[in-house]
């Protein structure tokens, strides 16, 4: 039961301010909701036969992402970001049809490290890769990068500025062996999840409208 006093004051606040006061969030554990949640997180990773490509946990924490904000789409895409950037830890799964068709490079945020992405950021100007789900969007052109993908943060707090930080996700001369070979490393965007070039019509065709891309990160 909420106190009463903070009841009031809660109350009072939306009188002067003239806002509706947000519904209170649920705290309630689904326990049968999510053990089966789980369930089917498990039995789809091994359909797929993602076992020695990609952790179970991180797809198991993108399938669930997407239950809990209630997102439906056939194909998601999973930068695992635990891993270093010489690594291709940019997954492309069709869900519906339970199958793997791209495992790339992916960049992350200047903001956030060198060889691994070591922190995250929602801000403005942190140049940093911003964890959580997004929903994809329209093919646009960036007059910077070209052919680009528009990312919408769905996640408050975490992700929720991605159109106001321009984050999309664009081709780069930066993201390849090449220069991996050259540096040690995969060249950082300002925060974007930055692929090859000669990747990029491919992930506009099946993300465009309506894919869904999670980032995961520690």
């Amino acid at each position: 039961m909420v106190n009463a006093p903070l009841l009031l004051v809660f109350l009072f606040s939306w009188l002067i301010t003239g806002e509706k006061p947000a519904a209170p969030v649920s705290t309630e554990v689904r326990t049968e909701s999510s053990a089966s949640s789980a369930n089917l997180a498990e039995a789809l990773y091994a359909e797929i036969g993602l076992d020695g490509q990609l952790a179970q946990p991180v797809f198991a924490a993108g399938y669930r992402r997407l239950e809990q904000l209630g997102q439906q789409c056939s194909v998601l895409a999973i930068a695992d970001m635990t891993q270093p950037s010489t690594a291709k830890r940019l997954y492309v799964i069709d869900l519906k049809n339970k199958a793997l068709l791209l495992r790339t490079y992916v960049a992350h945020g200047q903001g956030s490290g060198e060889l691994h992405c070591t922190s995250f950021s929602n801000r403005e100007g942190s140049h940093a890769t911003s964890k959580g789900l997004y929903r994809v969007g329209s093919e646009i052109v960036s007059p910077k990068h070209g052919p680009a993908l528009l990312l919408h943060g769905l996640e408050q707090g975490l992700n929720d500025q991605a159109l106001a930080r321009e984050v999309i996700i664009h081709g780069a001369d930066y993201v390849s062996a090449g220069f991996i070979a050259e540096h040690g490393r995969l060249g950082r965007s300002w925060g974007c999840p930055a692929v090859s070039r000669a990747e990029m019509p491919r992930l506009i065709e099946l993300l465009a409208d309506g894919g869904a891309l999670y980032i995961h990160g520690r």
